[in-house]
């Protein structure tokens, strides 16, 4: 179903200017953004992706990944078709990348029902994942608005690509996020996912001055983004926001345009853990890999959380504590 667009202004010759992510297309009458979701039509800028539902599962927040928000709860994982990036290492461009007419037969599910899944599925939140929730924003909003008067948190997982203007709109509905640090070069957003690096680094800081619970995720692809100087620069820029900020390091395997390539070494994983830590970040944590995933307290070594898989076969943490040394542990806990 179309619906107008939120965040957008109108520019010179018929043209709209999207203010929604960091792109900020001008997209002249009956034509798309770079998303090929929002268009143009007689003046007014609409999203083709309202409602149009392509995924919605009942996830462990675990698997956002989400390690201090809520652990060991289900959420109710949606997304809609689109992404306004074209990462080549894409690990959902099934979804992500569909095109604009392979939406046409989506049943369109409102915000309500959507909250009421989540609520039959006794999910403590709503994540919006898969592919990128700043291009399903209008649809995201609606719910989010819902839910949060249903007391269910909402939790973005996004590239981080989105404008200060659309941050200070979600802030008040928007619990937590993980974000996508894909690499800390420009060189690298510019020819692997048509975008630039800046955008993002000032999402992370943005989101977490707002209140906003921030998680960050590193896929890191061998021969790309795996030298040990820009582990340490994404390293070093996570820890002067916050070193509370948990860090997710994620092993690559071969998918989308990369599918000769072979997956990330164990060995390269464990210095990317070690650089986190000499950085100062206090939990960082391996994805995708089997190992590396509980929660240990940073000041006694206290192992407070065990993860098999992405569940939680036990929490010790009591009062946002460790029980061991009274250390607080930075998240947000049952």
């Amino acid at each position: 179903m179309n619906k107008e667009a939120l965040l957008y202004e109108q520019s010179d010759n018929g043209r709209l200017r999207c203010v929604l992510c960091s792109h900020y297309c001008r997209i002249a009458p009956g034509e798309t953004g770079r998303c090929g979701i929002r268009h143009n039509v007689a003046g007014k800028l609409y999203t083709a992706s309202y409602g149009k539902l392509i995924a919605a599962n009942c996830d462990p927040i675990e698997k956002k990944p989400l390690y201090h928000f809520l652990p060991g709860t289900l959420s109710y994982s949606i997304a809609t078709p689109g992404c306004n990036f074209r990462c080549e290492f894409c690990q959902n461009w099934q979804i992500s990348q569909t095109p604009l007419e392979s939406q046409e037969n989506l049943p369109g599910v409102g915000a309500d029902t959507v909250v009421g899944d989540a609520l039959a599925n006794e999910c403590r939140s709503i994540a919006y994942t898969y592919t990128e929730p700043t291009i399903f924003f209008e649809y995201a909003y609606d719910i989010s608005q819902i839910s949060h008067k249903k007391g269910i948190a909402n939790v973005f997982v996004t590239n981080g690509y989105m404008t200060d203007k659309m941050i200070d709109l979600i802030r008040p509905y928007l619990d937590a996020a993980n974000i996508d640090l894909k690499s800390f070069s420009e060189r690298f957003y510019k020819e692997r996912c048509g975008g630039t690096l800046r955008p993002v680094l000032d999402s992370i800081r943005r989101m977490k001055e707002s209140g906003i619970w921030v998680e960050v995720t590193t896929l890191i692809v061998p021969g790309a983004n795996d030298s040990q100087e820009e582990l340490a620069d994404i390293a070093g820029f996570i820890a002067g926001v916050d070193r509370d900020i948990p860090w997710h390091i994620s092993r690559f395997y071969p998918q989308y345009k990369l599918r000769s390539n072979f997956p990330t070494p164990l060995n390269i994983l464990h210095q990317a853990r070690e650089i986190g830590l000499n950085a100062g970040l206090k939990y960082v944590y391996l994805g995708n890999v089997g190992e590396g995933a509980d929660t240990v307290c940073p000041a006694c070594g206290e192992r407070l959380i065990r993860r098999e898989g992405f569940f939680v076969s036990e929490n010790k943490i009591k009062e946002g504590r460790c029980p061991s040394c009274g250390e607080k542990i930075a998240g947000v806990w049952q």
